[in-house]
């Protein structure tokens, strides 16, 4: 047998044990030693059938992702699978753990699932761009009903395991011995009368009507997603071409989609995010320090959403304010957040009353003390953090890892004010901080190896994803951010409009414009962060003199009629900016959506060149993984950097040396690393080796 799939024989039935850690990938080797596995079952007399296990916390975890772009290596998932079902001996999967995309459509060959208290099942293949390929589409449909399956595979939800029983995805919950379990299950369907396996059992479809109710629900999407597309109308095969024929369109939609530019992209961003997690120059075997209780200073927006973050992952919080007027309004806000979560019966009363227990109120400093992690999240002030952080210094213990939120201020400055820069690091959280999966964790220059991997490991243990980043203005997000925003005041001040301005971003992708997402967060932001450091944005700020900071005041860039929540554009709003344009001596001119995208997305990839070079992000993917996950970048392009490979940095580089020479503007010229690519043909993705 192979060596990563043990035979052995347990009371008359033979057992195929998967041991390929550390997910028990569908590798070659596996693939083989299952095939080998279900015909030797099969040959031996003394058997009465096969049950399929994994060693270790995964049944099987999906494909192995280090063949993908290869050339396939036999034996194929859907010939294993095959063998399974034209086997005379029942077949049955033990599932101890997760069962995801191949590692489902596995199970869903054999003639029973039993799943254990800690499986999880699902189709997740349409993250990746892709549809399940070796006959999900086809066997889900016919085991649970393809209106109940569609959406599953559509969205790639991994059910827990009395889900997946409760669906009929696995046919019992087993809480003692799973093995024992699946081998009685063995030996009875041996000895019942044989059943038809799932390749024909057509019945078990459903109704043709809901499945076309079903997918209609997700026609918007199937518009926009071709692996959405190509999944309804692969369920729908199983009602119109004979299971083989719907497995071969299958394979075919499998291979379109693998080779389709977007799907390309989801699977760069799969890649990305993992890659994010491996961290340069941290030595390895370096452990985190235990975070068992964590003070937040700052009951505002961001301080109570982080405070709830860490509540909903079950860790105590003692959110810190200077007076008690404004801890009760942070609370009571809280509160309120989750009362709203149980209205809408996403939360149950009994979890709403668990978190608020796990946030402890308290005014002053002092209260920090004790606290394995502070993370300070006042006023965007220097002077004010680096005192904070000198306090903090003397209140807390050595090792208390001190970090603040910063959205772009000197992480080396505040680490200074204190006797222990290396307890010093940045963890920028990104708003709504209980909901937003992104969390930049800042390296500052005498940040310890330890402090590091504590605050990497608590944004997992908060369900966010970690991208480490170096000290600079903005950091990676904000920093490529500020160029968009740059470009987008003075499209205004040339000749364009808000709403032709939105709809070029929102037309590529974003779900919404800048001008759109300023009026949501509210203009004054914006204007008092300029005040303060002496910046200007004459549009922006004219609107701000006027009184039109955004919806809480009914009008902004647009006007919000009767507390709208959707703006329309405002006449007023295209006069002032003339009158803005006019005062500059700015002839205004008719300005095209293609140069409208360009020049909102060419420079943040400019500026995610300078980054890379600076050393800044240690990779093109952490810039991608940054976008995606903390400002909604559309995850069909993959990210900025994925974007600019894909469009060819010689035409980006082109278009932002004649931008640069239209208007003057000379932050638009190529970054020298942009240049340098540029003329050598290269690419981003080239420099990870590097």
């Amino acid at each position: 047998m192979s060596e990563v799939v043990s035979y052995s024989l347990r009371d008359g039935v033979a057992i195929a044990t998967i041991d390929n850690p550390p997910v028990n990938a569908l590798s070659a080797a596996v693939r083989a030693g299952l095939l080998a596995a279900v015909r030797r079952a099969a040959e031996d007399a003394e058997v009465a059938g096969l049950v399929i296990t994994g060693a270790g916390a995964a049944f099987i975890a999906g494909a192995d992702i280090t063949e993908f772009g290869k050339p396939p290596a036999p034996p194929a998932l859907g010939d294993v699978i095959a063998a399974m079902e034209a086997s005379p001996k029942p077949v049955v999967a033990a599932i101890q753990g997760v069962a995801l995309g191949g590692g489902l459509e596995v199970a869903l060959g054999c003639d029973a699932r039993l799943a254990g208290p800690k499986a999880r099942l699902g189709l997740p293949e349409v993250k990746l761009g892709i549809l399940p390929g070796a006959g999900g589409t086809q066997r889900a449909p016919r085991l649970i009903g393809a209106a109940v399956a569609l959406p599953l595979i559509a969205s790639g939800e991994h059910l827990p395991a009395a889900r997946a029983v409760e669906l009929g995805l696995a046919d019992a919950l087993v809480e003692g011995d799973l093995l024992a379990a699946a081998i009685a299950k063995v030996k009875d369907l041996a000895a019942a009368p044989p059943r038809p396996r799932l390749n024909a059992r057509n019945e078990g479809l459903g109704s043709r009507e809901a499945f076309e109710a079903a997918a209609k629900a997700l026609a918007k999407r199937a518009a926009e997603e071709p692996q959405v597309a190509a999944i309804i109308q692969s369920v729908r095969n199983a009602y119109d071409l004979p299971f083989e024929a719907a497995l071969q369109a299958e394979r075919d939609f499998f291979i379109q989609l693998r080779d389709d530019p977007r799907s390309k992209a989801l699977r760069h961003v799969f890649f990305a995010e993992r890659e994010a997690a491996r961290i340069p120059g941290l030595p390895k075997g370096t452990a985190s320090r235990p975070v068992r209780r964590v003070a937040v200073l700052g009951a505002g927006t961001m301080g109570g959403g982080i405070s709830m973050a860490f509540a909903n992952a079950g860790i105590p919080v003692t959110m810190i304010e200077t007076d008690a007027g404004a801890l009760e309004r942070g609370l009571q806000r809280i509160d309120g957040i989750y009362a709203t979560s149980v209205k809408r019966g996403s939360l149950t009363p009994e979890a709403h009353a668990g978190r608020m227990a796990l946030i402890e109120g308290k005014v002053g400093l002092e209260a920090a003390a004790g606290a394995d992690l502070v993370v300070e999240a006042v006023f965007e002030d220097l002077e004010l953090k680096k005192e904070i952080f000198a306090k903090l210094d003397r209140i807390t213990d050595p090792g208390t890892v001190l970090a603040s939120n910063t959205s772009y201020l000197d992480i080396d400055q505040m680490a200074a004010a204190t006797s222990r820069p290396g307890d010093v690091l940045g963890m920028h959280f990104f708003s709504p901080a209980n909901v937003m999966k992104l969390l930049e964790v800042v390296r500052a220059a005498r940040t310890a190896p330890e402090a590091l991997a504590t605050a990497v490991e608590v944004g997992r243990r908060l369900a966010k994803v970690p991208v480490v980043v170096g000290v600079c203005h903005g950091f990676v997000g904000n920093r490529m951010l500020s160029r968009r925003t740059q470009q987008a005041e003075r499209l205004l001040q040339e000749g364009a409009l808000p709403e032709q301005v939105d709809k070029a971003l929102t037309d590529f992708g974003f779900r919404m414009g800048p001008f759109a997402m300023g009026d949501l967060a509210g203009l004054d932001i914006g204007w008092r962060i300029r005040k303060a450091t002496g910046g200007s944005a004459p549009v922006a700020d004219a609107l701000c003199e006027a009184g039109r900071l955004g919806q809480k005041t009914g009008r902004g860039y647009y006007a919000y009629p009767e507390g709208a929540r959707a703006g329309v554009p405002d006449p007023e709003v295209a006069a002032l900016i003339e009158g803005v344009s006019a005062r500059l001596g700015i002839a205004r001119r008719a300005i095209g959506q293609e140069e409208i995208t360009e020049r909102l997305i060419y420079p943040m990839i400019n500026e995610g060149a300078r980054i890379l070079e600076e050393g800044i992000a240690a990779r093109p993917g952490d810039i991608d993984v940054v976008w995606l996950y903390g400002y909604n970048w559309p995850a069909w392009r993959g990210g900025p950097m994925h974007y600019a490979d894909a469009t060819g940095l010689a035409h980006i580089a082109q278009r932002l040396s004649h931008y640069a020479e239209a208007t003057g503007d000379e932050s638009l010229r190529p970054a020298p690393l942009l240049a340098r690519l540029a003329a050598e043909g290269g690419s981003f993705s080239g420099l990870k080796a590097a």
